[in-house]
């Protein structure tokens, strides 16, 4: 990039030197006073050829600068819970929120903390943590906001805002582990990366470590606002020395080298300034004795003082007297209350009783709202009300400071708020409650919809429509980065919605939310969350009966957990969701299931199991006459024919699909069976077809945006560029796999690409490094119970050990290797391991014992027709022979060897064997 710039830089000042010329060319031929020499004298005689000359030269100039200046589009960047219930979610605002009008002087405490920061940031000592706690409605929270945007200049690597739900009514404190995600998704990492598991606790601490790394060197803001405690926050901690942390607590927390600021009421004189200020009326007007009682009357808390003003500014009619009376009735009829509770209520009374009796309906179902922040089309499903006046009642709402605004047109209820609004609500029919909610459950399931449209892979099934869903107003989602985007802004939200439907007992839109969800948490993850809610939602079916729908998220459970590469616990859902299919006579669940378990048995290369499952599901789905289904079971037969070295039946399956998604315009299928294709034609030598393939593939996932296969085609590249000499072009493909898989966190393909690198180490004579490479990736295929990884791994050691000297261990990985490769019946891989232990004995001195291993490998080969390793074995027989009978002997193998090497194109064998020829016929 700097030298393209460069070059057009250098370009741009040699046309304008140009220019300069034939400007003063131009003007000498008309002025005549003076000869240039030379040609240029030509040019000067002939000054309209000038002006031409000028002006072609000017235009290319604007164009060149016009591609320099084109705009570029803008380059991606580089919990479970402790009881049974649905996932929780945090909800982490990716910059601090906007400073509060209603922040009035804390000058000696904000010097304080500001200063603590800026000392320990000049001596260069670690920052200590800063606990702000206070009562409720003190303005804990808006004095760590206006402390983050005083010191935002001096943590230019970002500002984290996160609440922590400690105290907020209806919903449960986020857990670390949950908090931790969305840290991490929200500082970059692709949620495919961040840990998952069963064990809450390995997870959160795998998490942790995570985002300590995240941010070892870097210099950023964290505010963690209403925190519980500090088991809670603990994890949360980042382990460098440059990053500030603020927490926000109503508790007193405990813990080691953190700084406490306790945040009281106002001073009466801050709080009769913040009144004035807020009222808009000059102080004068007001009678100072009179809003002394008010602000005394209120507590002197920012929260009741904000509110009150805001009474008086909306009443222009009204006296401070006015408003003294009105406040103390209030108090009074709240006399059952604590005396705190009381001062603050009764502002949150008088404020609500002023509204108009619509607005004070949709304030009192914002108390009913499972999530934490929400947006217009939010308002209009719980009020039963358009978006656009559901709009106008939140902005009054928020001029009346009863609803605090976020960044993109959200607003979220203070907690003591929400805890009025709930209470207002109370006072009515229960089922007011469950009605709003399943008003905002309706509104996201259509939502869904909408967002799936846009989501789903072509030709895939996608969670209904619900019923009303046209009469339901829903954002605009008009491409896939606008769906993935609203989707991040809602999951909490949703999430919180499951939860609250099961707790009512709404189990039909716990399993229905669920399913509209599934396609968003297959992509997105963390898987983890996404298995928590589909354990619920196949519970919630479970309560009702709906087998149909137990199937449903017993099979996206089984998904998931492959994804997780938790493959026995997969097994174990995609049976049960087999099971429930059946007894249903679904039929297509039934298929699907199939599929998925086959899939799931080709990783773990129980291939007789995995060629059964999808046989089955090919019937079926051609029964049901389902081509995308078809399409799919017949890729995935493929690859478990080409795993068993059915290479010709691997062809014909691979290439019937490749039709099918052609026919179908799935551009997402038609990548994966050119890749197919491509690696078992590189099996059977036909090294230009498989380039070929790959390239393809590779093309349309790139076109896809689709990173894991990406990588995954890469790998196949740099095997096919090693086989054909190329073996710096394989460690490129290899090397850009490995930080695709290493990035998005694919722990099968980053062990893929541990293994080839080190394949190519060993082939460019750098047998140490290799053995690392292998052992890391053997490690990985173990942990991930990949028993055809494994056996690779072992294969490769064996040659890499025998390379070194070590024998034993050589003959040992080989050993090892083909246990393996029989029970899979992998007979190229096979092949592959007799002739490198055929290799080890010659080397050994051992030629009787190494022709036996080759005649073995020469016969699986033809077998199989994996060229390749039948041409090694001729090669290695021809050897042995060499040294055992004499060059008579083995000249027959080696020409064979060398026709079949120069048939693949592998010129490096080739030659090697025709300077023995030489060397005898000499």
């Amino acid at each position: 990039m700097r030298l393209r710039r460069g070059v057009a830089i250098a370009v741009v000042a040699g046309g304008g030197a140009v220019t300069t010329m034939l400007v003063g060319l131009v003007t000498n031929a008309v002025s005549d006073e003076s000869r240039w020499p030379g040609w240029l004298g030509w040019l000067q005689e002939h000054a309209w050829l000038s002006f031409v000359v000028l002006g072609v030269t000017m235009a290319g100039l604007t164009a060149l600068l016009a591609g320099l200046t084109e705009a570029r589009a803008p380059e991606s960047p580089g919990r479970p819970d402790d009881d049974a219930g649905p996932p929780g979610a945090a909800q982490v605002l990716r910059s601090l929120p906007r400073d509060s009008a209603a922040f009035t002087d804390r000058a000696a405490e904000l010097e304080r903390l500001v200063g603590s920061v800026r000392a320990a940031q000049e001596r260069g000592e670690a920052l200590p943590v800063h606990v702000i706690d206070g009562m409720p409605g003190v303005g804990k929270t808006a004095f760590a906001v206006r402390a983050g945007h005083l010191l935002s200049e001096r943590f230019p690597d970002g500002q984290l805002f996160v609440n922590l739900n400690g105290h907020t009514p209806g919903r449960a404190p986020v857990q670390p582990g949950e908090a931790l995600a969305s840290l991490l998704t929200a500082t970059g990492v692709p949620t495919q990366q961040i840990p998952v598991g069963d064990d809450v606790g390995a997870v959160t601490e795998a998490r942790a470590a995570m985002w300590r790394s995240r941010l070892a060197d870097r210099k950023a803001l964290l505010i963690l606002d209403n925190a519980a405690g500090f088991r809670q926050l603990e994890p949360l901690l980042p382990g460098g020395n440059g990053c500030l942390v603020l927490v926000t607590s109503r508790k007193r927390l405990v813990g080691s080298e953190e700084v406490v600021m306790s945040v009281d009421a106002l001073p009466p004189d801050h709080a009769v300034d913040l009144f004035q200020r807020l009222s808009g009326r000059p102080g004068d007007a007001l009678g100072r004795d009179v809003v002394d009682e008010l602000v005394r009357l209120c507590g002197c808390l920012p929260l009741a003082v904000s509110l009150l003003a805001a009474r008086l500014r909306h009443h222009p009619s009204w006296t401070a007297e006015d408003l003294r009376g009105r406040l103390v009735a209030a108090q009074d009829r709240l006399g059952e209350l604590r005396a705190g509770e009381r001062a603050v209520t009764a502002t949150f009374d008088l404020s609500y009783r002023d509204l108009a009796p619509e607005r004070q309906f949709i304030f009192r179902q914002l108390g009913f709202f499972p999530g934490t922040d929400l947006d217009a089309h939010v308002g209009a499903a719980l009020g039963g009300v358009s978006a656009t006046v559901a709009r106008r009642h939140l902005e009054a709402l928020y001029d009346d400071h009863l609803i605090d605004e976020h960044p993109g047109s959200r607003y979220r209820l203070h907690d003591l708020l929400r805890d009025y609004a709930r209470g207002l609500a109370a006072e009515g029919d229960n089922m007011d409650h469950v009605q709003a909610v399943q008003r905002v459950c309706a509104y996201y399931l259509a939502a869904l919809a909408a967002a799936n449209g846009h989501i789903v892979r072509s030709g895939a099934a996608v969670p209904p429509v619900p019923d009303g869903a046209s009469r339901v107003e829903t954002p605009v989602l008009e491409s896939r980065t606008d769906a993935l985007s609203w989707l991040e802004t809602e999951r909490a939200n949703i999430l919180a919605c499951v939860r609250q439907a099961n707790g009512f007992a709404l189990y039909d839109l716990v399993v229905r939310l669920a399913a509209a969800m599934a396609p968003f948490l297959r992509q997105a993850g963390p898987w983890d969350q996404a298995v928590g809610l589909h354990q619920t939602a196949a519970e919630a079916a479970h309560h009702t009966g709906d087998q149909r729908a137990r199937g449903d998220a017993l099979a996206e459970l089984g998904v998931v957990r492959r994804f997780m590469a938790a493959y026995p616990q997969a097994i174990d859902a995609l049976n049960d969701a087999v099971t429930a299919y059946e007894a249903v006579d679904d039929r297509r669940g039934r298929a699907d299931a199939l599929n998925q378990l086959g899939i799931v048995w080709y990783l773990t290369a129980d291939n007789e199991d995995a060629a059964r499952a999808q046989t089955e599901a090919l019937a079926l789905y051609r029964e049901l006459g389902y081509r995308l289904g078809q399409a799919n079971a017949l890729a995935d037969l493929g690859m478990t024919h080409r795993q068993t070295s059915r290479f010709d039946d691997a062809v014909e399956a691979q290439s019937e699909a490749l039709t099918i998604y052609r026919e179908l315009g799935d551009r997402y299928g038609e990548a994966n069976s050119l890749r197919d294709l491509g690696v078992v034609h590189c099996l059977m030598g036909a090294y230009d077809l498989a380039l070929r393939c790959h390239q393809e593939a590779f093309d349309l996932y790139l076109e896809l945006d689709d990173r894991v296969h990406q990588a995954y085609a890469l790998n196949e590249l740099g095997v096919v560029r090693r086989l054909t000499g190329d073996v710096e072009g394989a460690r490129t493909a290899h090397s850009q796999a490995l930080t695709h898989f290493t990035e998005l966190g694919e722990r099968f393909g980053r062990a893929n690409s541990v293994r080839h690198l080190g394949v190519v180490d060993r082939v460019s004579g750098h047998a140490a490094e290799a053995i690392r490479f292998l052992e890391e990736a053997l490690d990985a295929y173990r942990e991930l119970g990949s028993r055809g990884g494994e056996a690779a791994s072992l294969s490769e050691l064996g040659v890499a050990r025998g390379v070194i000297g070590e024998r034993d261990g050589a003959a040992e990985a080989f050993r090892r290797s083909l246990e393996i490769l029989r029970r899979l019946g992998d007979r190229c891989g096979e092949a592959e391991v007799l002739n490198h232990w055929g290799a080890l004995l010659l080397a050994s001195g051992e030629p009787a014992t190494a022709r036996g291993h080759f005649a073995r490998a020469l016969t699986l080969a033809r077998d199989i027709r994996c060229p390749l390793e039948e041409a090694r074995a001729l090669e290695g027989t021809g050897r042995c022979d060499w040294i055992v009978d004499g060059p008579d002997q083995a000249e027959g193998s080696l020409r064979s060897a060398v026709a079949v090497y120069r048939r693949l194109g592998v010129d490096t064998a080739v030659d090697d064997i025709e300077r023995l020829l030489v060397s005898w016929s000499g």
